[in-house]
């Protein structure tokens, strides 16, 4: 089983940054990759960024590209969701999640079997 808890999440006006972690401990020689998701209320869980562990491919949501940057830390077991330039509709609960292997092009959560709890992001405009 591979453990995963993010942090870094609060309340942040338009413009502004955060920088989300995700740390993952467990079994983690079972994840091949690292996606971020997110669901407002009301709405599904939708795809912002995922990155490979090994090599540090990277993929994006055309929503956040340009202004989100994922990136891990394979020494720490750790993942990172920099999201500038926000904007009040990314105001959501964002979601890092496992997965043992990677489809490039899928965006889907089928392809994630662990997943944190999550944290609150909130962009006030």
């Amino acid at each position: 089983q591979v453990h995963l808890v993010e942090s870094g999440g609060g309340l942040v006006q338009a413009g502004g940054s955060l920088r989300l972690s995700c740390a993952a401990s467990g079994r983690t020689f079972q994840s091949y990759a690292m996606g971020w998701f997110r669901q407002a209320p009301g709405k599904e869980r939708e795809f912002v960024a995922a990155i490979i562990w090994t090599g540090g491919s990277t993929e994006y949501a055309d929503s956040v590209k340009g202004r989100f940057t994922i990136s891990r830390d394979n020494a720490k077991n750790t993942v990172y969701l920099h999201l500038n330039s926000l904007k009040p509709e990314d105001t959501a609960v964002y979601y890092c999640a496992s997965s043992p292997s990677y489809r490039f092009g899928s965006l889907s959560l089928r392809q994630y079997d662990y997943w944190g709890q999550g944290t609150q992001v909130t962009v006030s405009s």
